[in-house]
Order: C-alpha cells, then sequence, then structure tokens
C-alpha cells in the first residue's frame, strides 16, 4: 500500500470517529505500519498484517478512546504490545504524557525503535509486570489515564489499572463484544479498588461490523495498598 492510498483510508475512516489528522500524522502513522509489518516477520507482534486491517483494527480501533481524554495530561497503556493503543493516541495528541509498560522485553524493544524512528517526545516505555509497577510509590495513583486493550477480563483488568489512577481520574477499558458477563462480575472489584463505572459506549468500528467497547471508570477514592496483588495472581484469583 502506498502512501496517498494509506493516508485515503486514515481520512476516510478518521471521519466517523471525529478525527482529522495532519499530513505528518498521516507520514508517521503509515511509517508505523510499515515497521511493525517489517518487525512482525520475526517477532509475534501481531497477528493483524493486512494493511486495510492494521489502520482500522490497530490505528482507528485505538484512537476510538480518545475523546475521553480531552483534559487529562498524563496517561499510562498497561500491557501495551506493539503499543495500542498508547502511540496511535500519542501521535495525534503530541501533548499527553504517555507511559507504555509491557512485560515482555522485544516488544519494549519494538516500541523503543518506533518512538525513535517517529521523534515521539515526552513518551517512555517500561518493562515490567503491572503487579510490581503498581506497587511503586512513584508511579502508584499518578495517572490521570489507565487504558488497556483486551489484555484480560474486566475483573482482573480492574486490578491492574485503578491502582495506577489518581483519585479523579479515569481508567478507559477497551472492549470486544460481549462483555454483559464481565460487567455483571466486574461489579465488586471496581468497587473495591476505588472505582465507579460511569459508562459503557457500544459501537462498530467504521464500515465494519467489529464490534467494539468502552468502559468508562472514574476513580473516588484511593486503591488499598495491598492491590495489586503479587504477579499472576489478579489472573488466577479474580476479585469476584
Amino acid at each position: 500500500m502506498n502512501i496517498q492510498e494509506f493516508s485515503d483510508f486514515m481520512i476516510e475512516y478518521g471521519k466517523y470517529i471525529h478525527v482529522v489528522f495532519t499530513e505528518e500524522q498521516l507520514q508517521k502513522f503509515f511509517q508505523y505500519m510499515n515497521v511493525l509489518i517489517e518487525w512482525n516477520q520475526n517477532i509475534n507482534l501481531t497477528a493483524i498484517v493486512e494493511p486495510k486491517e492494521i489502520i482500522l483494527k490497530h490505528f482507528i480501533d485505538s484512537l476510538t478512546v480518545m475523546k475521553y481524554m480531552d483534559l487529562d495530561k498524563s496517561v499510562i497503556d498497561i500491557g501495551t504490545g506493539a503499543g495500542f493503543p498508547g502511540i496511535p493516541i500519542k501521535i495525534v495528541r503530541p501533548d499527553l504524557k504517555v507511559t507504555l509498560l509491557d512485560s515482555l522485553n522485544k516488544r519494549i524493544n519494538f516500541l523503543n525503535e518506533i518512538i525513535s524512528l517517529l521523534d515521539l517526545k515526552n513518551i517512555e516505555t517500561v518493562h515490567a509486570r503491572i503487579e510490581e509497577y503498581g506497587k511503586n510509590m512513584h508511579y502508584r495513583e499518578k495517572y490521570d489515564v489507565a487504558t488497556s486493550r483486551a489484555v484480560a477480563n474486566l475483573t482482573t483488568l480492574s486490578e491492574y489499572m485503578l491502582p495506577m489512577v489518581k483519585v479523579k481520574g479515569k481508567a478507559l477499558y477497551m472492549k470486544g463484544a460481549d462483555i454483559e458477563e464481565e460487567l455483571y462480575k466486574s461489579q465488586h472489584s471496581i468497587k473495591l479498588l476505588g472505582g465507579e463505572m460511569v459508562k459503557v459506549e457500544s459501537f462498530s468500528l467504521p464500515k465494519s461490523d467489529y464490534k467494539r467497547n468502552i468502559l468508562i471508570v472514574e476513580k473516588k477514592v484511593h486503591t488499598p495498598m495491598k492491590y495489586p496483588r503479587k504477579p499472576g495472581i489478579p489472573s488466577k484469583d479474580p476479585l469476584y
């Protein structure tokens, strides 16, 4: 796919989510896509490798959460993988301070390459388990927003995300379809960890039947210090 065809798709899909791209941003996304495809030949970063699918299911999908970040300053993307949603958000919102956290060093190496190539500023990568990072008082409850895309079930994800969010901040969960059971089971954990579910937005990505949900949880009180628990426990023993 050449840059013109790529830009046409990005601009067309962007209209559906009310995002207008600059020429510089389109160039950065194009570079990002090509390097992702190249690295993915040697390192398993994504199962989505067709350019049009990358545009829709990675870039546009990542940007659907941006409208909930209007007045925020700091964002942590937990389990960012190949940089989604954190890097697309950073490209479009260079004013945000973004932290990309992942537990696999090979992904961190890729992210550092992308950050350098695209000359992104005020963005950092962290190689860590969130259960350990969330106990560090230098970072705990320091972020305006925590976000994560389909990393775990909502109950486990709440134990990862809410300890990172400052009181009056918010956690933005990016999930696929069929979340009713997860929503029901996560009610106790969200309240226990200091949050309150305020909105669930259900939608389909532009010109597709790819169904998505964004859940917005506001942080009302401090998260008890015993959370998150030790690595592995939140996923093995969720707070139902």
